[in-house]
């Protein structure tokens, strides 16, 4: 008997209809020669600090390193803390039961790092030690599931990958739980948290967030010419832009005393642009953002149903290419889309054009777990507004890809007065290519967009000036992130590296991966550090006084993160790289929590009181320097120093827990931008209000 594990229930009925295997059982099904089961995504995971018996949050116990690490059954949070996970625990007693029932053993979980490792998790926590081969696909149609289980490979032809995988675990709870403990005992803040990935995230947003918020626009001046172009005028700016007005001024008077420019140069040259190459994940959740404002996890979870409706191959890929065996079923996918309301008419174009299809995103090397997303042989129907779309993305996006070059033609002319310099900028399409499929670029534009003719142009002839002017400009800052241009710095961080070294360590690596950015962008909504702000993403005050308190810190240090990215890639080519990696990460953890500990410590201390807590009556309060809070550890009360915009004095707060209430306070800034003074005082209850004079002067009248 064979034993088969996918990692969901969907993809196993999928499996088992192509492989005839009828019979249901509880958690699995059998039939001709196979028994089928199934995990429900993590079923194992790495244990909790409370299973090595570390239960309380104390500096003492820190920093937390496992040696060795447990695997637990997966738990959930509950009214009384994590608990076993009732159905994990029962499916697992299932499979155990399916892989003690077989031979060998068949891996169908998702071909990748984490189908791997769910698969490699649970194997090892029931210690299993039966043989076990790959199936490895890149889409669930029927035709992939047969070609995949005849050419099934030998577990071990993956350890690196699980390797990896388990590094990547391991990694991001050794920097998530001691850095996160170490960030709430030192903030007296339990709802704290920071991560690997997820911190280097928060600091890029509220880096940018900060740059827009104290950006002042500068003015600066360019000079303008209207001169006569055949019967058409047009408007050109000088080359160089002036930051100061008396100089813009001087240059623009001068330029006043020609009626002429001269053409100086006339440069002629042939572009050919190559299609856009075809979507992974993180340019796909990119486009989906600009075209439909939908979010990085939307996108993801979209196109995830897609690929298990078997429209769609494998979507958590970061490949861009496809090798030459895929490029192979091309012709007869385009063919599929030409019976497709949305896109028979641009698959009809592209097969009679006269080229071959174009191999432009035909690489071998450049595959990485999965290759780029196409569209598979089957038809979609009755999919909603959504994923239409989305596959729409991926559908066009293929016929694109496929076609041939834009050839453009581009001239770029020189004009001057004097040493006054100006240039026009036009591009021409000679061969519209792939941009005919879903609307061409406009034809002789110039750079401002104008429709202009140039060609009765010739060097050293001169152009009757029109008139003149000055135009007062102001530079912009950059634009706030949203999820697509998040998603970009996120992939592309280590371009803004210093380093030379370090960045080409990192280059094209980027933090996270294609398959957890979009995880990332909602935990940090989550945690309550971002928010949504219509399409932009911005930091809340939660979010930028952590960013404050720990941006020099190696935690938030992008370089650092993306070297690990690196590092998790290396160890898939060299397994013995995975000691080395997880060395690093030990000695790294341990500095992370002396330096939490140092600085946040510092900004943070406390000052225990006698004040009784005015809302659990059994714990007493503690004043830090952000924040007052009970010292009982079932106790809620939390108190900002900073209301309103103004913070509380020592002598404010001693007033308030011995009273209920605060000798009047002023200047507090309303929501309306006006300031106002108030009283703060404790309800029956032990929440806190404002109390305004004016009131209470009426009441005691």
């Amino acid at each position: 008997m064979i034993a088969i594990i996918t990692e969901k229930p969907s993809v196993g009925q999928d499996i088992a209809r192509v492989l005839n295997i009828t019979e249901k059982k509880n958690g699995y099904m059998q039939g001709n020669g196979y028994m089928l089961t199934w995990a429900f995504g993590h079923l194992i995971t790495l244990a909790y600090p409370e299973d090595y018996g570390i239960d309380s949050y104390n500096l003492n116990s820190l920093p937390i390193l496992p040696e060795p690490f447990k695997l637990i059954p997966r738990k959930t949070k509950t009214k009384k803390g994590y608990q076993t996970d009732g159905t994990a625990k029962k499916q697992l007693d299932v499979i155990k039961s399916v892989f003690s029932g077989c031979d060998r053993i068949i891996v169908a979980t998702d071909a990748g790092r984490e189908g791997e490792l769910i698969f490699r998790y649970i194997y090892n926590y029931l210690k299993c030690k039966k043989p076990f081969s790959r199936l490895w696909i890149s889409s669930l149609t029927d035709n992939a599931i047969k070609e995949g289980f005849r050419h099934l490979k030998d577990g071990t032809c993956y350890d690196s990958i699980y390797l990896s995988a388990e590094a990547r675990s391991k990694a991001d709870w050794l920097m998530g739980i001691n850095a996160s403990r170490a960030l709430c005992i030192c903030s007296g803040d339990g709802n704290n948290s920071l991560g690997r990935v997820q911190t280097p995230t928060l600091a890029i947003i509220c880096k940018r967030y900060l740059e827009v918020l104290n950006f002042k626009p500068e003015p600066y001046w360019q000079p303008v010419i209207n001169v006569q172009i055949g019967e058409s005028p047009l408007y050109i700016n000088t080359t160089s832009h002036y930051l100061k007005k008396e100089d813009a001024e001087s240059i623009y008077q001068f330029l006043k005393t020609y009626s002429t420019v001269k053409v100086e140069r006339i440069e002629k040259k042939t572009n050919n642009q190559q299609p856009p190459l075809l979507h992974d994940l993180t340019s796909l959740q990119k486009e989906a953002n600009k075209c439909f404002s939908m979010t990085a996890d939307t996108t993801l979870n979209i196109a995830q149903k897609l690929y298990e409706a078997k429209l769609i191959s494998y979507p958590r890929t970061g490949s861009r290419y496809i090798p030459k065996d895929i490029f192979e079923k091309i012709p007869e996918l385009i063919d599929s889309l030409k019976e497709h309301p949305d896109y028979k008419n641009q698959a009809k174009l592209l097969s009679a054009m006269k080229t071959k299809l174009n191999m432009n995103t035909v690489d071998d090397k450049k595959i990485t777990d999965h290759h780029a997303l196409i569209i598979t042989e089957n038809k979609p129907a009755k999919l909603i507004e959504d994923e239409k779309k989305i596959y729409g993305l991926i559908a066009q996006r293929m016929l694109e890809a496929f076609a041939g070059v834009c050839k453009k033609s581009i001239v770029d002319i020189g004009l001057a007065c004097d040493d006054i310099k100006f240039h026009i900028k036009q591009t021409s399409i000679e061969d519209k290519g792939w941009t005919n499929l879903f609307g061409a670029d406009p034809d002789n534009r110039d750079e401002s967009g104008n429709i202009i003719d140039l060609s009765s142009i010739k060097e050293g002839d001169y152009l009757q000036i029109l008139g003149h002017n000055l135009v007062e400009k102001k530079t912009k800052p950059k634009a706030l992130y949203n999820d697509s241009s998040l998603l970009g710095a996120m992939e592309a961080c280590g371009k803004d590296i210093e380093d030379e070294e370090a960045r080409k360590a990192i280059k094209d690596v980027g933090i996270g991966t294609p398959a957890t950015r979009a995880s990332i962008i909602e935990t940090l909504m989550d945690r309550g550090y971002t928010e949504r702000d219509n399409k932009n993403i911005i930091p809340t005050k939660k979010g930028l006084d952590l960013y404050k308190a720990i941006k020099l810190m190696r935690i938030a240090d992008v370089e650092m993160t993306g070297g690990w990215e690196s590092g998790l890639a290396k160890i898939e080519v060299t397994p013995d790289y995975y000691n080395s990696f997880m060395g690093g990460i030990l000695i790294y953890t341990k500095q992370v929590v002396d330096e939490i500990t140092s600085v946040i410590k510092a900004e943070n201390t406390k000052n225990e009181t006698p004040y009784v807590c005015p809302r659990c009556r059994l714990g007493k309060v503690t004043f830090y320097n952000k924040v007052i809070k009970c010292n009982y550890s079932k106790c809620n009360l939390t108190l900002y120093r900073e209301l309103c915009g103004k913070k509380l004095t020592d002598n404010q707060l001693k007033e308030l827990f011995r009273t209920g209430k605060s000798p009047l306070i002023k200047g507090f800034n309303g929501k309306n931008g006006k300031a106002f003074d108030a009283y703060i005082k404790f309800d029956s209850i032990g929440n806190f209000h404002f109390s305004f004079p004016d009131k209470e002067n009426r009441i005691k009248k």
